[in-house]
C-alpha cells in the first residue's frame, strides 16, 4: 500500500460484471496513479426495482473476475450493510477508515447524469473525489446544477486527486468499450455465449448458476 496514493471506489450493481468495467477500472489504477480500485457491490440497490443475480453471485464473479489483477480488491461492505445500499453510507465508512487517505469514486457519465438524484448527493464531495469516467455519447453537462459543480469544483489536474482528501471532480476519458450488462443479459437468455464480454471466471459461474436464463431482461 502506498498511503500517498488515491483509493478508487468503484460501485455498482455489477449484474454481471465486464470488460468495459474491468477497463475503466484498470485505466483509472494505471493513468490516474491510484493506490487500489475497490470494487464495491451494491447489496440492496435503491435506484433499481430488479437485480437478475443475488448480492453474494454478484460479489463472487467480481471476486473472480479481479483476482488476478495487482490493485484491484473487492469490498462487500454494502452486502454486509443491512437496508438499502447509497454510496455516501460507503464512503462515509471509508472515510473513517482512512481519514488521511485521497479517496476518489469512480462512475460513469452516465450515472453522474444522474447525480442530483443520488441520497445525499450534495455530500459526496465532502468524503471523496469524483472521478468521470467518458463514456461513447456522452457528454458534460454545459448548463445547471451539474454545470456548476464542475465549474467549482473540476479539475485537469491529476496531481489534486493526490494532494487533496476530497473535493474535486475529475473527467477521465476512457477506451470505449461499449458492453453492457444488460446486453449480456439478454444474449445469454437466448441462449447466446457471453464470452469474451466477461472473464471466463464469470462466464463459468453463469453458466454453472444457470443465471439469466429465465429472465426477460426488460
Amino acid at each position: 500500500m502506498n498511503p500517498a496514493r488515491p483509493i478508487g471506489i468503484f460501485g455498482g450493481t455489477f449484474d454481471p460484471i465486464h470488460y468495459g468495467h474491468l477497463r475503466t477500472a484498470f485505466e483509472a489504477l494505471k493513468v490516474l496513479r491510484f493506490d487500489e480500485v475497490r470494487f464495491v457491490p451494491c447489496g440492496d440497490p435503491s435506484h433499481r426495482n430488479i437485480v437478475y443475480a443475488d448480492a453474494e453471485l454478484r460479489y463472487r464473479m467480481v471476486d473472480v473476475a479481479i483476482k488476478d489483477q495487482e490493485g484491484f480488491l473487492s469490498d462487500d461492505r454494502e452486502l454486509r450493510r443491512e437496508g438499502l445500499s447509497y454510496s455516501i453510507d460507503t464512503l462515509i465508512g471509508l472515510r473513517e477508515e482512512f481519514p488521511e487517505r485521497s479517496l476518489a469514486l469512480i462512475v460513469g457519465m452516465d450515472a453522474f447524469l444522474s447525480l442530483t438524484k443520488w441520497h445525499r448527493w450534495d455530500e459526496i464531495l465532502n468524503f471523496s473525489h469524483i472521478v468521470v469516467a467518458h463514456r461513447p455519447g456522452w457528454r458534460a453537462p454545459d448548463i445547471g446544477i451539474l454545470s456548476n459543480l464542475i465549474t467549482e469544483n473540476g479539475t485537469h489536474r491529476i496531481d489534486d486527486l493526490h494532494e487533496n482528501t476530497h473535493g474535486y471532480i475529475y473527467i477521465h476519458a476512457v477506451t470505449q468499450l461499449e458492453i453492457a450488462s444488460t446486453e449480456i443479459r439478454e444474449l445469454v437468455a437466448v441462449g447466446q455465449d457471453p464470452r469474451f464480454l466477461v472473464p471466463d471466471a464469470v462466464r463459468d459461474i453463469i453458466k454453472q448458476m444457470n443465471l439469466y436464463m429465465s429472465e426477460t431482461n426488460e
